[in-house]
C-alpha cells in the first residue's frame, strides 16, 4: 500500500481531524475564484469565514436581529440560500433556520474539534455557511446555524442581486 492509497483508507476510517468529504459526491461548485481573487472582491472577514472556513464571534452579526420578510443570499456570489420564513431565534448568537431553500447548500462532515459535524456551504461558489445541528424546532427538527458574514439579506420587495460570475 502506498502513501496515497494509506491516507486514503486512514480518511475513511474518520480518524484524521483534517479529513472532510463532501456529502454529495462529484457535486460541481459551479462558480470557481482562487482564494486570492475572493479576498479582493470580499471584506476580510467574511472572507476569512467563508473561504478559510473560520466562525464568527457569537452574537456580533446584525443579521442576528433581521425579522423583515425576504431572502438571505450567500456574500460570496449571491445565491439565495434561506427565506426569512425559515429563520427562528436559536438564542445561540448566530442567524439560525430550519431549513434552507431548494439545492442552495451542500453538506460534508468535518472533524475541526475532533467531534463529527455537518458543516455546509453555498453549492453555487463553495462558500462556508456553518453547520447543521439536529436541535431544531420542527417540522425538520434542524438548525441551520450560519455565520452572518456570510450572508447578505434582501428585503422580499427588493429585486435580488445577479449571481456573481
Amino acid at each position: 500500500m502506498n502513501r496515497r492509497q494509506s491516507l486514503k483508507w486512514l480518511s475513511g476510517l474518520s480518524i484524521l481531524p483534517f479529513t472532510a468529504t463532501w456529502a454529495k459526491e462529484g457535486s460541481p461548485v459551479t462558480l470557481v475564484k482562487s482564494k486570492a481573487e475572493w479576498a479582493k472582491l470580499l471584506p476580510a472577514e467574511a472572507y476569512r469565514v467563508l473561504f478559510e472556513e473560520d466562525t464568527e464571534r457569537s452574537g456580533t452579526s446584525v443579521l442576528n436581529q433581521e425579522k423583515r420578510d425576504g431572502t438571505f443570499v450567500c456574500a460570496a456570489c449571491n445565491q439565495p440560500l434561506f427565506d426569512s420564513a425559515k429563520k427562528y431565534e436559536s438564542g445561540t448568537g448566530w442567524p439560525s433556520f430550519w431549513e434552507p431553500l431548494p439545492g442552495a447548500i451542500e453538506t460534508k462532515t468535518d472533524f475541526k474539534i475532533i467531534y463529527p459535524r455537518t458543516e455546509y456551504h453555498c453549492s453555487h461558489c463553495g462558500g462556508h455557511q456553518g453547520h447543521v445541528f439536529k436541535d431544531g424546532p420542527q417540522p425538520t427538527g434542524k438548525r441551520y446555524c450560519n455565520n452572518g458574514v456570510a450572508l447578505n439579506f434582501v428585503p422580499r420587495a427588493d429585486k435580488l442581486p445577479a449571481l456573481r460570475t
